[in-house]
Parts: C-alpha cells; sequence; structure tokens
C-alpha cells in the first residue's frame, strides 16, 4: 500500500471556483503571483542546498580515492554527486519557470486592472443594478 494520501482539501492559492467578479479575480492572481513569488524563492534555496551538496560529494570521493578505500565507494559517490548535479539543474529549470510564471500572472493582473478597473468602479458606485456581462449578447 502506498504511503501517499489524497488531500481532503484544496492546498491551491487561488481555487477555480467560477467566481468571475473583478475583485475576484484580481485576488486570484495576487494570491497566485505570490505563491508563485514565494515557489522561486524556495526552489532557488533548494537548488543552492543540491549544488552544495553536490561540491561535498565530489570532495567526498576523492577524500575516500586519497583514503585508498574501495574504489566502488569512490564510484558511489561519484554516482552521488553526478545525480545531485543534475537534480540542482533541472530545480533551477524549474525555479526560473516558477518565476517567470509569477511575472507573467503580475502583468497579468496590472493588465485586467488597466481593462476592466474602471468599468468595475462604475458599477460598483452605482446604486442601480446593471446587467451581467452577456446580457445584451442575445
Amino acid at each position: 500500500m502506498s504511503d501517499l494520501t489524497p488531500r481532503s482539501t484544496s492546498t491551491a492559492p487561488a481555487p477555480a471556483d467560477g467566481d468571475n467578479r473583478y475583485k475576484a479575480v484580481q485576488a486570484k492572481l495576487s494570491k497566485l503571483g505570490k505563491a508563485m513569488d514565494d515557489a522561486s524563492l524556495e526552489l532557488e534555496a533548494l537548488q543552492r542546498s543540491m549544488q552544495k551538496n553536490a561540491n561535498e560529494s565530489g570532495d567526498m570521493a576523492q577524500d575516500i580515492a586519497n583514503a585508498q578505500l574501495d574504489p566502488k565507494f569512490v564510484a558511489l559517490t561519484n554516482a552521488v554527486e553526478t545525480a545531485l548535479s543534475g537534480a540542482a539543474r533541472e530545480v533551477r529549470i524549474l525555479c526560473d519557470t516558477a518565476q517567470e510564471t509569477a511575472d507573467l500572472t503580475h502583468e497579468t493582473r496590472h493588465t485586467h486592472a488597466k481593462l476592466y478597473g474602471a468599468l468595475d468602479d462604475i458599477r460598483s458606485n452605482r446604486r442601480e443594478r446593471t446587467p451581467k456581462p452577456g446580457f445584451f449578447n442575445r
């Protein structure tokens, strides 16, 4: 049996709940942008840690070789260095992608505000109700 269990509640920073009001969309974009910024920082720290561990593994392999221990331990330690270096490179790519997504999310939030902010101000400050978007498209 697997140790993995499904989550009972969503931990998504901005759940897709169908609420497309201006302020709700702005809040979702803001939460998503912050979550992606945070993820970028955490991934960057992970990448640095993995690269440091890879470098230390390489040094350890050299120490093992200098101590004239069984060569299989040198090979195994070098394999750990190679694996950690490769994983660190992939985490760097993931970090760059997360940062790009964060930047695009902030840009989208700004564009959304520019396009629909004034309309929301007008609609929000009226006493009379206004038709929902798409009402006149019939």
